[in-house]
């Protein structure tokens, strides 16, 4: 792991795009110690916004805001203490409004859905994060999965780093289940695939090369085999999108390295 920024052009708020895990994340102390110590650098903000590879929905939709918000364990065969984990963070309605003011038109209507809680995109990697649940979270649809259009969409949410928001983008660098193999270790070597896109992945956001992470499927290495449906990625969009200013897309790879062959890269962007 390497360190994050610690100095940043003011006082917004970075934008995160992270590797969030399934819910045994909890159990890995190498990964969870990643998440806790990458949090304490970041501090903490007014509130969160989440964009979860598992809440696809469109028109663009945003969670409960009423009270504590619930949560959904979106997740089948895994033992039971998983579905006992509990995350009680109140809910955002100042921000709702907010990315409703921001981001709403006839083209990108925006409805609420207050029976609607965090997915394991989001709260999994909270709990690890910020693990007292007293930030309000929000948590926000992907209504497509097209990269411009959700760069886009995260462009005009970039007004809210100035207004302590933190914006994160939940997924995973490359996300091919076939490659999951428990009987290997979280440690083994990744399959080529895997490591080819992950350094493609580290190389072209070093070099800023917005235009290629854009048109991933045509310029990455591996591309359809790391991601062979592409939610886990497209997250990563919004995230480029709020925190692109001027041609300039300040960033670092803060976490690095693999989870039972998959890449958990994960990039603070300044």
């Amino acid at each position: 792991m390497t360190e994050p920024t610690r100095q940043r052009k003011s006082d917004r708020q970075p934008v995160l795009y992270l590797s969030h895990g399934a819910p045994p994340l909890a159990d890995d102390p190498v990964w969870t110690e990643q998440l806790a110590t990458w949090s304490r650098d970041v501090g903490k903000p007014t509130n969160i916004l989440m964009v979860s590879a598992h809440w696809e929905e469109a028109p663009l939709a945003l969670s409960a805001t009423s009270g504590q918000v619930p949560l959904v364990y979106d997740f089948w065969g895994f033992p039971r203490h998983y579905y006992e984990v509990t995350y009680a963070a109140p809910g955002a309605p100042a921000l709702a409004d907010r990315v409703t003011g921001l981001v709403h038109s006839s083209a990108t209507p925006v409805q609420r859905d207050e029976s609607r809680g965090l997915d394991h995109g989001a709260y999994v990697p909270l709990v690890e994060m910020y693990p007292d649940a007293d930030i309000p979270v929000l948590q926000m649809s992907m209504p497509t999965l097209d990269p411009r259009a959700l760069f886009d969409l995260g462009r005009k949410l970039a007004p809210l780093r100035d207004e302590g928001t933190l914006i994160v983008g939940s997924g995973f660098t490359t996300h091919n289940l076939r490659w999951f193999n428990p009987g290997a270790g979280a440690d083994a070597a990744p399959p080529k695939p895997s490591a080819e896109f992950d350094n493609w992945a580290a190389e072209a956001l070093e070099r800023q090369d917005v235009d290629a992470i854009l048109d991933f499927m045509n310029k990455a290495p591996a591309a359809r085999e790391a991601h062979p449906r592409t939610e886990h990625w497209a997250p990563l969009y919004v995230s480029l999108g709020a925190a692109y200013e001027s041609g300039s897309l300040d960033n670092e790879s803060v976490i690095d390295g693999f989870w039972f062959g998959l890449s958990k890269r994960s990039w603070q962007f300044t």
